[in-house]
Formats: structure tokens, sequence, C-alpha cells
């Protein structure tokens, strides 16, 4: 079976960094977000079946219908994603800021967000990427968490109201050098705290972005597999990179057996059977993003498909055994590393 997918809309655009503010794409600058989605989708095509947006920069209430009626059909808004990180305001946090009026408008934004999801059937992430700090000493860390936790909660409630599913993303840093909810314990501790203030949590899941955990060293199988047994797995965000920085490279690029083990992993439980997707989260740099996000899509359906082709009752035995030796013959079997090929090294000798 298929799996679904969704690219988010901020894989097309400048491609600023720190050291190049105008971008390496500046073919996309003045380009607004109803012509920015109609090339998309005729770049992508039918390799794509959903996107997704940041509120309000990228979908607000003013382009919203523009925006669905560009899709057409066949395309879908999946996710709406929190943008409070896009704004200087919140330069000291948005949730978390110590400005009261600061926190409620963000708190105001994030639920105003939510409704628009609604109105679409589209789910929320809530990435706080600015929720954090960059020194020691700077921050007052009980009353930064009760104020990060307050946000949340408010968060949630609004939308289990709405009938919308909350996905939860962490991240390690950046923009704050310090995020608060920085690997997939600490997003735990954020569901647990909130069970625990008496929030209904049943609207509450987890997005995985592959190259967040990858910068944590967090093995992306082992935790999808715990999540599901939780009934927290919500979402994921496929990419690569190298380890150290929130790459958001081309998918299979780099870590390719990890990849090929999620692959493999969300097949074994059955993700994309009650309407998952495998969302696309890229930043190609240099590359024509349309073309590095088909060739995402491309690669990440061949790895699927290859991960079909492994036998499940030899991985079992091995994996029952904690055998890496005879789990990797079945691994390397599907990849070529057959009998045939054995006996031909054998002969060459």
């Amino acid at each position: 079976m298929r799996i679904k997918n969704s690219v988010g809309i901020w894989a097309f655009q400048e491609m600023p960094t720190r050291f190049l503010g105008a971008g390496y794409h500046p073919e996309y600058k003045g380009v607004d977000m109803i012509a920015r989605t109609e090339a998309v989708v005729q770049g992508c095509g039918a390799l794509v079946d959903g996107y997704e947006y940041h509120y309000p920069g990228e979908i607000n209430e003013k382009n919203v219908d523009a925006i669905v009626k560009t899709l057409g059909k066949d395309h879908s808004v999946y996710c709406i994603a929190s943008g409070a990180h896009t704004y200087s305001k919140h330069a000291r946090g948005a949730f978390t800021n110590p400005d009261p009026k600061t926190r409620a408008d963000a708190i105001a934004t994030a639920q105003a967000g939510i409704d628009l999801a609604a109105s679409l059937h589209a789910h929320f992430i809530i990435w706080p990427g600015i929720e954090g700090y960059n020194y020691p000493f700077q921050c007052d860390y009980r009353a930064a968490w009760n104020w990060f936790l307050d946000g949340i909660r408010a968060c949630v409630e609004h939308a289990r109201k709405q009938g919308v599913l909350i996905l939860l993303e962490h991240k390690n840093s950046e923009p704050a050098m310090k995020i608060h909810m920085r690997d997939v314990g600490m997003t735990m501790f954020v569901i647990n705290r909130l069970q625990a203030m008496g929030v209904d949590i049943s609207n509450v899941k987890v997005n995985l972005d592959w190259q967040h955990l990858i910068m944590n060293g967090e093995h992306i199988p082992e935790y999808t597999m715990l999540l599901s047994d939780l009934g927290l797995l919500g979402h994921h965000h496929a990419n690569s990179g190298w380890g150290m920085f929130d790459d958001d490279n081309m998918v299979g690029a780099t870590y390719f057996m990890t990849t090929l083990e999620i692959a493999k992993t969300l097949q074994q439980l059955g993700y994309g059977k009650n309407g998952e997707r495998i969302g696309f989260d890229l930043f190609p740099y240099t590359e024509e993003p349309i073309q590095a996000v088909n060739q995402s899509v491309l690669q990440w359906e061949f790895i699927w498909e290859l991960a079909t082709k492994i036998d499940d009752a030899v991985l079992a035995q091995a994996r029952q055994n904690k055998d890496a030796v005879g789990a990797y013959r079945a691994v390397f079997a599907t990849l070529g590393l057959d009998q045939k090929f054995i006996e031909r090294v054998y002969h060459s000798r």
C-alpha cells in the first residue's frame, strides 16, 4: 500500500541563510503564495497529494480560498503549522515571552490558525522553535516552562473543541539555541504534564521530523515504534542530513539504512491505513526546489518498495536473537547481495 504524502510549501522560497539574506533562489522573491502554489502544483503534479503551510505568513484567512482553489480537487491542505518563529516580536519567545500581552497574542494567533485548520479538515503542527534561550543565566526556567505549558494547553483545548489534531514537533536548536521541547523525551514530558494538569490529550500526537531526531542521535525507527505503541504517532516529516544541523536534504541522501528501516517499521505498523501521510520537510538551498522535492518523493517511493521486499520471517527471526549478521543478510539480499552474488565473489578470488 502506498502512503499518501504532503510537502511543506516552504521548500519553494528564496532560501535565505545567515550568510546570504537574499537567498540562493531570488526567482521566488515577490511571488505571492497563490502564484507560488500554482507553480508548485504544476511542477510536482501527481507526485504530491497535499501541501503544508505556516500560519499566518503562508496561509491565512485572506488567501485560503484562493489557495484551495489553486490546489484543485486532487490536492489538499494537509497540515497548517504555527509560524510564531517568523516574527521579530517573538525574538524572546512567543508562548514564553516575558511580556504577558505578547504571550496572549501568540496564543490567540495560534488558536486562529487552529480555526483555519478546522475549516480545511487539516491538522495543526506546533513546532516551538522560538521557545527557548540562547545563554546560560538568560532564562527563568520555571516561569518559561509554566508559560510554555499554558500556551500548549490553551491550543490543545481549543483544538479539541474544533476537532483538530495537534501535532507536537521537537527540535534541539534553531532559531532558539536551546529549544525547551528539544527531544522526544521532552515532548513526552510536555504531553505527560498536560495530562497531569487535567488536560484531555486525546487530540495530541507527535510529528517526527527525521533530521531533528538525527541531530539528537535519536534513532527514528525506534521512536516510531514506541510512539505508535502509545497511540501518539501522528505524522512524519521526511528529510535527511549530515546530523549536525537541520539540513533538510533530500530523503535517503544520507542515513539511507535508517530510512529503509523507517519504511519497514511503518509497514509493520500499518501506518497510512488511518489516513496518515509522509510529509516532506525540505529546504533545498542550492538545488532547484521542484526537482529536489520530486526526487525526494521518488527516492522515498523506491525505498518504500525495497522495504516491502525484505523477508519478514527472516528479519523477525534475526531480531528475536538480536542477530545483526542475520538481519543484514535479509536486508542486503533485498539490495542484491544474494546467493548468486556471493558465489561470484568467491569465484573471483
